[in-house]
């Protein structure tokens, strides 16, 4: 049997609660996840988005400019999976060569090789599904990447 994308009602917020109930074992991965994105100065800001269906994640990394000006940047969207959750950089297709030349394990570099770019929008990406916290050091640094194009 498949699994299933879960966090589909869109009058149910997705709680600390809910992602544990719907992640079961992998929820100790999820929470350690969070801790590292707060390291990283990455906020989370959920929404229902109607065309999906469901709740996702937005990983946001917020800055203010040298004038004062709030600014950010999208670095990855996150959704809940029965069992684990998934979470996808969105690469810009000029900078494939910049990723391929960061430290990533073997599995990830070939994932940005073998990526394709999503029809007429110049990004591809990258998607993690997140069992364990195995890929954390790929995906942080990924998502450290992604900051740095803003």
């Amino acid at each position: 049997m498949d699994k299933q994308q879960l966090l589909r009602d869109p009058n149910a917020e997705p709680t600390k609660e809910l992602i544990a109930d719907c992640l079961g074992p992998s929820g100790s991965t999820y929470v350690a996840f969070m801790e590292q994105l707060h390291n990283h100065d990455v906020g989370m800001d959920w929404r229902y988005y109607n065309d999906g269906k469901a709740w996702l994640g937005k990983g946001l990394f917020k800055w203010v400019t040298s004038r004062g000006t709030p600014k950010e940047i999208t670095v990855f969207w996150l959704a809940i999976w029965e069992g684990f959750f998934k979470v996808t950089v969105y690469v810009p297709e000029k900078h494939r060569e910049a990723a391929l030349s960061l430290t990533l394990s073997n599995e990830a570099r070939k994932m940005i090789e073998d990526a394709k770019q999503i029809g007429k929008l110049k990004f591809f990406p990258l998607s993690f599904e997140m069992h364990s916290g195995g890929k954390f050091d790929d995906l942080l640094t990924l998502i450290d990447f992604k900051k740095t194009l803003k």
